[in-house]
C-alpha cells in the first residue's frame, strides 16, 4: 500500500552547532532517515528558490532539436550538456528508457589529475553562449546543494561514530554533478500502458540532494500536481512486517530539500545506511510535464569502494565485494544505464597487448 509517512527533518543549524543536544538530534535524524528510509528532509540550507532556474531550463528545452544538438555530448557519456529524450534507462527497467531530457553540469572544481584519468566523467562544462543567466543559476544552485550535502556527510560520519571528515575527505575534487530534468508530457496510450517518467532505481553516487520539482500543465502554466499519485516515490528498507519494503510518497515541509542515500554510501557503511529505491510517476492526465533538479555528490574516482573498517563484517564483505575504484564503478554503471557505450568497458584493465603484437611482427629478437 502507498503511504505518506512523517520522515525525519534535519536542521543544518543543528549540524553546525556546538550544543551536544542539537548534535544528538541531528545524528538521530541521520540514523533514522538514512538508515531506515534512505532519505530525510533538510532545512536551514542556503539553496535559492529554483523556479527561476526551471524557467531558464524550460526556455532551453523549447529550442528545436537542431539547436540543442551542439550540446548533445554522447562522446563524454552525457556527463555535461544536454541529454536527449529517451536516452537513459534504469538498470532493472527491462530496456525501457526514462521519458525525460536533461542538462548536466559540474558546479565544483575537479581534481585536475582526474581529467586525464577519467576524461568523460571529469569533462569541462559546456554552455549556450546566449544564456549567461542559465549558467550562473545552474552553478549557484548546484554549489549550494553541494555545501548542504557535504554538511550532511559530516553529520553522517559523526552519527556512525567516525571521524567527522571521513566521507567529506573521500569526495574532495570528485566529479560531482548537478542535473536539471524535464519529464516529458505523455500521451493517453502511454499513461494507460503504465509508463513511468522514471523507472525504479537507486542512485550510484554517495548522496543525492533534491530541491523540489514543479509541474506544468498542457498549456505550459505552472500548477500543482494534477493528481495525488504523480511525482517521487521511494521504497523503504525491507522489514518483517514489510518484506518488500513500503512504497512511500515523500511530502517534505515547505522549503526543505530531500536528501537520498546512494549506492556508494551504502557500500562504505556496509549497508548500515541504505540506498533509496525510488521512481517518478507521471500524472494520469495527458500533456503534463515536470521540471526538477538533483545534485549528485560522488566519491573521488580513486577512492576504493568497499566497506570501511568499522563495517567490515563477513556479511558486508560478501555483499559488497570485490573492492573497486569509485571511478571504475561509475564507468560500469554509466554503461548499465545506457549513457556510456558498451565498449567503454574495454578501457578497464591492461590495454597494451597490441604493443607486444607489434614488437613480434617486427621480426625475431636479436
Amino acid at each position: 500500500m502507498d503511504e505518506t509517512l512523517e520522515l525525519p527533518t534535519l536542521d543544518l543549524a543543528d549540524v553546525s552547532s556546538t550544543d551536544p543536544a542539537r548534535q544528538e538530534r541531528a545524528s538521530r535524524a541521520i540514523l533514522e532517515g538514512f538508515g531506515r528510509y534512505g532519505l530525510l528532509y533538510v532545512k536551514g540550507h542556503e539553496v535559492p528558490p529554483v523556479a527561476p532556474l526551471y524557467d531558464q531550463f524550460a526556455a532551453f528545452c523549447a529550442r528545436g532539436t537542431e539547436a540543442k544538438q551542439p550540446f548533445n555530448r554522447a562522446d563524454i557519456w552525457y556527463q555535461r550538456g544536454w541529454t536527449p529524450p529517451n536516452t537513459e534507462r534504469a538498470v532493472i527497467a527491462g530496456g525501457q528508457p526514462d521519458f525525460k531530457e536533461c542538462w548536466f553540469a559540474a558546479p565544483i572544481e575537479l581534481d585536475p589529475e582526474c581529467v586525464d584519468e577519467f576524461p568523460e566523467v571529469c569533462s569541462a562544462n559546456v554552455w549556450p553562449e546566449d544564456a549567461p543567466e542559465f549558467r550562473e543559476w545552474t552553478l549557484r544552485v548546484g554549489r549550494e546543494l553541494h555545501l548542504a550535502g557535504v554538511a550532511l556527510l559530516r553529520q553522517a560520519a559523526r552519527a556512525l561514530e567516525l571521524e567527522s571528515e571521513t566521507f567529506a575527505r573521500l569526495c574532495e575534487g570528485a566529479p560531482h554533478v548537478f542535473r536539471l530534468l524535464k519529464y516529458l508530457p505523455l500521451e493517453r496510450e502511454q499513461i494507460e500502458g503504465g509508463v513511468l517518467w522514471g523507472e525504479e532505481h537507486t542512485d550510484f553516487n554517495l548522496l543525492t540532494l533534491l530541491p523540489g520539482g514543479q509541474f506544468f500543465d498542457p498549456d505550459g502554466r505552472r500548477g500543482p500536481a494534477p493528481d495525488s499519485q504523480s511525482g517521487l516515490y521511494l521504497r523503504t528498507r525491507p522489514s518483517a512486517e514489510f518484506p518488500k519494503g513500503q512504497r512511500i510518497r515523500p511530502n517534505p515541509p515547505a522549503g526543505c530539500l530531500v536528501a537520498q542515500v546512494g549506492q556508494e554510501l551504502e557500500i562504505l557503511t556496509g549497508g548500515k545506511l541504505t540506498a533509496t529505491p525510488h521512481e517518478v510517476t507521471a500524472p494520469k492526465t495527458p500533456g503534463w510535464s515536470r521540471f526538477s533538479a538533483a545534485h549528485f555528490v560522488h566519491l573521488h574516482p580513486r577512492a576504493v569502494l568497499s566497506p570501511l573498517r568499522p563495517f567490515r563484517s563477513k556479511e558486508a564483505l560478501r555483499a559488497y565485494s570485490p573492492p573497486t575504484l569509485a571511478g571504475t564503478y561509475a564507468q560500469k554503471t554509466l554503461v548499465d544505464i545506457g549513457l556510456a557505450p558498451s565498449n567503454a568497458l574495454d578501457a578497464l584493465g591492461y590495454r597494451h597487448y597490441d604493443r607486444l603484437v607489434e614488437q613480434r611482427a617486427e621480426g625475431p629478437s636479436s
